[in-house]
């Protein structure tokens, strides 16, 4: 039984170099199966906006839907924190590009 392999272009933390990365300093990418992505701000609908822009451009960067499997809101109230930090839970594949590389080897394969 053979398996086939898909090639990744991924980064050492095992996200797709082409991934769109959140663009503000307090935005980040975190390292768990299900990645949280952060987005914090003192302002809670600046959070969400970024949140909700980086989606946008990670659904189309991906062709499809990210799939999120949670949101989660937390806030720091200690004094010099920044208050609010909002968690999209992401899934690593897509983070990685899977989708992407399985629609270009299955271009592939119909172009053989």
């Amino acid at each position: 039984m053979t398996e086939d392999s898909v090639r990744l272009d991924t980064d050492e933390s095992g996200l797709a170099r082409a991934l769109p990365r959140p663009s503000h300093g307090h935005d980040e990418i975190q390292g768990v199966p299900f990645r949280p992505v952060g987005f914090r701000d003192d302002d809670l609908p600046t959070a969400l906006e970024r949140s909700a822009r980086w989606l946008r451009e990670v659904q189309e960067w991906l062709g499809e839907p990210v799939d999120v499997i949670g949101v989660h809101l937390d806030y720091d109230d200690s004094p010099g924190g920044i208050y609010y930090e909002v968690k999209l839970l992401c899934n690593d594949e897509d983070l990685a590009g899977v989708p992407i590389a399985l629609r270009q080897r299955a271009a592939q394969g119909t172009a053989d």
